[in-house]
């Protein structure tokens, strides 16, 4: 699993019946690199495969070699949190309890299986420096705490063989009638499914939300590696085909890093 974002080529537009009549708007993806192109494939591959009550409604796809197109029910009259509700967080734990329970398409790979749990937070003491540029702890503390983030981080249970959506944020999950729908599925693959919730607590407690040990207690391996995923990454150069993905990192960093030391019982950073 690489770096992740949506797609910087998407688009809405408006399309009609071709009477003139009826008109139905849409979210249309275009996927006009090689990554974002790769990326749209993939979510349409997964769309196809799947059927359940937490999915946007697929329009249309086509692909002509080059620039795959793909076109989603617009769900800009939904609800998008933030601010949160507890009965939002209540649907958003159904929709991942029912992603869960979705049997995964054949096509979805298990990468975490064989993953080297502790690698993130290595890259981080191997070269601290972008991490500490970004300002979230001491270099005295880093240096202190990295031995057991790391060895926190490679016990995480990140196997297992249950459909798991891995980009579960605030942006990636909108309300509709009192259920969650989850786009952008260009992640998916199989895991252990606690990964889902995991990655989304960082993003519902920086929007506002509940800190998120009173969601998954008792998960200091989940917690330590999450906050490796973010806190290696977060200080990178700007991705080309997302530009956007390093904020959203600095901001779920942030979040999952107090987390995984109050979840090992170290100092605050």
């Amino acid at each position: 699993m690489g770096d992740r974002g949506t797609s910087a080529a998407a688009a809405r537009w408006i399309v009609g019946s071709g009477d003139g009549r009826a008109t139905r708007s849409a979210f249309v993806k275009i996927g006009s690199t090689d990554v974002t192109a790769a990326w749209t494939r993939v979510e349409h591959a997964t769309y196809r495969s799947l059927r359940g009550w937490f999915l946007p409604e697929v329009l249309g796809f086509d692909d002509d070699g080059k620039r795959p197109t793909l076109a989603l029910e617009d769900l800009s009259a939904a609800d998008w949190p933030p601010p949160w509700t507890d009965a939002w967080v209540a649907a958003v734990l159904g929709a991942l309890d029912a992603i869960a329970r979705t049997p995964p398409p054949g096509h979805l790979v298990d990468s975490l299986r064989d993953r080297d749990r502790g690698a993130d937070w290595q890259i981080v003491a191997d070269d601290p420096a972008p991490f500490l540029a970004l300002g979230l702890c001491s270099p005295r503390w880093l240096e202190h705490v990295l031995p057991t983030l790391m060895a926190a981080a490679s016990s995480a249970p990140l196997a297992g063989d249950a459909l798991v959506h891995l980009d579960i944020r605030s942006d990636n999950i909108c309300l509709r009638d009192g259920r969650a729908i989850v786009i952008d599925w260009n992640h998916a693959q199989r895991a252990n499914p606690d990964l889902d919730v995991a990655f989304w607590l960082p993003s519902l407690h920086a929007d506002g939300g509940p800190p998120p040990e009173t969601i998954l207690p008792d998960a200091p391996g989940l917690a330590a590696w999450v906050a490796g995923f973010f806190c290696a990454r977060a200080g990178n150069p700007p991705l080309v085909d997302a530009p956007h993905v390093r904020p959203l990192q600095l901001q779920q960093s942030r979040t999952a890093l107090p987390w995984a030391a109050r979840a090992l019982g170290l100092a605050p950073p």
